[in-house]
């Protein structure tokens, strides 16, 4: 809880638990810093576990041995989200939508998957922000009790 944050964003469960579960939407919950850097398949099964976890009811929630299993393998995974088109589609529509651009560098559109430029789609909400409420933050992480 970071009474801090905007309304609608103070609870973090809250806010990312219509994300998890849905294959497309959870990507708005991974930190760009990590550049494309993990694994889909991994991700997606995190979102799902995380999910399960967030159950309301108790019963429903796994045990912390079977999330440990659940999560024991994903580190090996090899399907990097860089290589994807979907992601790579996704990360210039986000520098597209961001003030300065990465780097400083304003980008128009992204790239099809033979290289030519495309008209952008964006993920962004309808002001222009980004769905995270912690992508705001360049370069440092979000910290508790407001603290950064």
């Amino acid at each position: 809880m970071d009474k801090n944050r905007p309304n609608g964003e103070h609870n973090l469960v809250e806010w990312a638990r219509p994300h998890l579960g849905d294959r497309k939407r959870f990507y708005r919950l991974i930190d760009p810093r990590l550049e494309g850097h993990f694994s889909i398949k991994g991700a997606q099964k995190a979102a799902q576990l995380a999910a399960r976890c967030l159950s309301r009811d108790p019963k429903a929630r796994p045990l912390m041995s079977e999330v440990v299993d659940a999560l024991k393998p994903l580190p090996n995974l090899k399907d990097m989200a860089s290589s994807s088109y979907y992601f790579q589609t996704m990360q210039a529509d986000r520098v597209s939508a961001s003030p300065n651009g990465k780097n400083g560098l304003r980008t128009h559109g992204s790239f099809s998957r033979n290289g030519q430029q495309q008209h952008p789609r964006s993920l962004s909400t309808a002001n222009g922000s980004h769905a995270s409420p912690y992508h705001q933050f360049a370069h440092n992480s979000p910290k508790p009790n407001g603290k950064q």
